[in-house]
């Protein structure tokens, strides 16, 4: 089988982000692989070590965005593509979903994509069901569980974790997958994977080198303002017994008019 798993760099999830001057800026906190990503990056492999085949890393960014890419190196991914492009700098979800579509169309003959849920940083959670549309696959999201997978037909059955419970889905490949925790725990890179990773050359295509013109992004954030402070005050409400701390709660409650 032949794999991608599509994965972004991030701020740290312990990072401070703030706007500073109209810019967001997350001060000297590392960038990292996209903590979903890490599932995805699981997903793909355990597929590989089923089927066979290879699995491919994509990324779009700037050169930083590497680092994710070896990181997927050193969990065990066979190659790792960079699309970077001074034209992509404030790309939305729908541009990116363009890049990478075209990017997976040019690694050609991939039987599934898999992408993480979402970005931390953006939460915007639709990249890989944008990028099936484009691609013309079905779209297989929130994927808990890969339960069948036949190469010979092209068939492949999964579960999906939704707010009702579990949805059982069966669809044809090939298909985007994005997948939640329950999946997998992501695998450590090993040391050989991380020295490996280390000196591992990574191509870097460009817009032109995926035949495609773009246009500016459908969304834009012309304006960002760090959220107003909010004075927090804390009050102990105290008394001779359960019951009467209960009645004076419930008094503050009304006085406050929370209910």
């Amino acid at each position: 089988m032949n794999i991608v798993v599509c994965v972004k760099q991030v701020p740290d999830s312990a990072a401070r982000v703030v706007v500073e001057e109209g810019r967001v800026t997350w001060g000297d906190a590392p960038l990292v692989i996209n903590p979903w990503d890490e599932y995805a990056v699981e997903s793909a492999l355990q597929q590989q070590e089923t089927h066979g085949g290879n699995v491919t890393a994509i990324s779009v960014g700037s050169e930083n965005a590497k680092e994710a890419l070896k990181h997927a190196l050193a969990m065990g991914c066979g190659n790792a593509i960079l699309v970077s492009d001074p034209a992509l700098a404030n790309a939305d979800s729908l541009l990116t979903a363009r890049v990478l579509a075209a990017a997976i169309t040019k690694v050609g003959q991939v039987d599934l994509a898999f992408f993480g849920r979402q970005a931390i940083d953006g939460d915007v959670g639709v990249t890989a069901a944008q990028t099936a549309r484009l691609l013309g696959w079905p779209a297989l999201t929130l994927v808990s569980v890969i339960a069948e997978i036949d190469p010979n037909s092209g068939k492949i059955k999964i579960e999906r974790s939704i707010e009702e419970g579990r949805q059982v889905v069966e669809g044809k490949m090939p298909a985007v997958i994005s997948v939640v925790k329950d999946i997998g725990e992501p695998r450590y890179p090993s040391f050989m994977g991380i020295r490996k990773a280390s000196r591992a050359e990574i191509p870097v295509w460009s817009l032109a080198d995926l035949g495609l013109e773009v246009s500016a992004p459908f969304v834009t954030w012309p304006e960002m303002k760090n959220p107003p402070k909010r004075e927090v005050q804390t009050e102990m409400i105290t008394g001779e017994s359960p019951q009467e701390v209960a009645a004076r709660l419930a008094e503050k409650i009304l006085a406050e008019k929370v209910l």
